[in-house]
């Protein structure tokens, strides 16, 4: 985070007792970055975010731009709700196409989405339309601020990170996240409704040199990283003055992590070099490898097995190599050291190592003691996605006016995973529950938030995917069409929905963009 994060435990007033399933346990950690203290104690008065004295609407803070968090603030009526978005990044990633960018498949601005722009793409279109069409009673449908001022803003970015929560207050403290202003110069935001949507993290498992030498893949900026890197080590094991050992290691690209992202990355990293790099690079072809390492027995474990199966002897007859039951010890600037299939150990010469291993809790959430966790340090919450504020003194108590929602919360009743689909039916659940309430003024009649399982799918390149659903399962050329299919579908604006199919057609037509810049 940066600097400490600071949760203030204080007591909550308004929340009524909840029971608490057998399936919670209460987790106590803090992390040696949190320092929980008293703010009124030490005397420090934190500097207070203005909000509009002629703003009638309820202030809904949102921690977060991920998927939980950005879907929140879309489907959030106007009229009703000012949202306050507080993120290190201005930015939502569409992170199942996050491979197709790490190789040039894609270029990154196709998989952001702005926080700011918030149907601002439509009026501009509406503008242009009104102006050739010379329709002056043309207009797009969207949703307008009636009962306010036009010029009140319908959501609003921080860029910064939360650091304090006084839920009796209902007060957020943040730390900017902007170059040109100190993190340290705090300040408070006040609201009616708090969303805490901060996130996961890379899982590292404590290993040593992970954070130094590896590549995560979990934003654009990383993204970047990767290409530029793989386009650096073709170069240098182009130069004459490098051996021929020497271009072997250059050329091992390793993936740690079989799951859908290290799979899909592994995937898309062979299109590359099989269908671009090869004409650039010819002499180079004998030295390239790829191979994964997962610590499970097969790679692809949430699929069934007939899938993951298909996956590997495809991936197998590609020449990408697949390393089950291996144990990563240490990550070296040019090896790694691993307990092989045999139990023997063993060092790995690489040129790139890209981490996909699974989620950590955000250092936010494990450093908060005012919320209810489970064992697996995510923040509990009901079925309603209130979550439950904990006492020293008595029994955690329901608290409706804030909600946990995404990778860093799970519901009390079960386990639900940590993925895209899970993130945004909760956001979209959540913005449907807090618009009724507003438009009826009252909290009956809500429903609890059901899961619905649309399946998931995972790309394995040369234009084959699996897909598993409640239809069946997928796999080869008909998958792919469902794969990019329900990705074009699922992207944002409308812009991106012209830009991305675009981008497909042109590198399949021209190429990949392979300069390094």
């Amino acid at each position: 985070m940066g600097i400490s994060t600071r949760i203030l435990a204080r007591s909550l007033t308004g929340c009524a007792p909840a029971r608490l399933s057998p399936f919670v346990k209460i987790i106590r950690h803090a992390s040696a970055a949190v320092k929980i203290h008293d703010a009124e104690s030490e005397g420090q008065h934190t500097k207070k975010m203005p909000l509009p004295s002629n703003d009638p609407r309820q202030t809904v803070v949102i921690l977060g731009s991920g998927w939980a968090g950005y879907n929140l603030f879309r489907h959030l009526d106007p009229r009703y709700y000012r949202c306050i978005v507080v993120s290190p990044r201005s930015y939502f990633v569409f992170t199942p196409l996050l491979a197709s960018t790490a190789v040039g498949t894609l270029e990154t601005r196709v998989v952001i989405e702005s926080v700011r722009d918030k149907g601002l793409g439509w009026r501009k279109l509406s503008d242009v339309l009104d102006s050739v069409l010379k329709r002056k009673n043309f207009v797009m449908k969207r949703k307008v601020v009636e009962t306010i001022e036009s010029s009140l803003p319908t959501v609003e970015l921080v860029e910064a990170v939360a650091t304090d929560i006084v839920m009796k207050d209902k007060i957020v403290t943040v730390s900017p996240r902007i170059s040109e202003v100190d993190p340290k110069e705090t300040f408070d935001i006040k609201y009616d409704k708090l969303a805490i949507a901060v996130g996961c993290t890379s899982q590292t498992f404590n290993i040593k040199g992970v954070d130094e030498y590896a590549y995560f893949l979990k934003d654009v900026g990383d993204a970047r990283r990767i290409r530029r890197r793989i386009l650096e080590r073709f170069e240098a094991a182009n130069m004459f003055l490098t051996s021929p050992e020497r271009k072997r290691e250059l050329l091992h690209f390793c993936i740690v992590g079989g799951g859908p992202t290290g799979v899909e990355f592994a995937a898309e990293l062979h299109d590359l070099i099989n269908e671009d790099m090869q004409l650039y690079y010819p002499t180079l072809m004998q030295y390239v490898q790829i191979t994964i390492f997962d610590v499970a027995k097969s790679i692809l474990g949430a699929f069934d097995k007939s899938l993951s199966e298909y996956a590997e002897q495809y991936f197998r007859r590609r020449n990408i190599q697949i390393r089950t039951g291996v144990m990563v010890q240490e990550v070296m600037s040019h090896s790694l050291s691993i307990k092989n299939e045999n139990g023997a150990n063993e060092t790995v010469s690489y040129g790139l190592l890209v981490w996909s291993t699974g989620l950590a809790p955000n250092p936010f959430v494990a450093g908060c003691d005012t919320v209810l966790k489970d064992d697996r340090n995510s923040i509990v919450t009901d079925d309603y996605l209130n979550v439950f504020a904990k006492h020293s003194d008595r029994d955690a108590v329901l608290n409706k006016d804030v909600f946990a929602l995404g990778d860093c919360a799970q519901i009390n009743a079960g386990y639900l995973p940590a993925t895209a689909q899970v993130a945004s039916q909760k956001a979209s659940y959540l913005a449907k529950e807090l618009n009724k309430a507003a438009k009826t003024h009252a909290d009956v009649g809500r429903k609890p938030f059901v899961f619905n399982n649309r399946g998931i799918m995972a790309y394995i390149g040369g234009w084959r995917a699996i897909v598993q659903g409640n239809g069946g399962e997928v796999k080869g050329r008909t998958a792919w069409l469902l794969w990019r299919g329900a990705y074009f579908s699922m992207s944002v604006s409308i812009k991106n929905k012209i830009l991305i199919p675009i981008y497909w057609f042109t590198n399949w037509m021209f190429g990949r963009d392979i300069s390094r810049f």
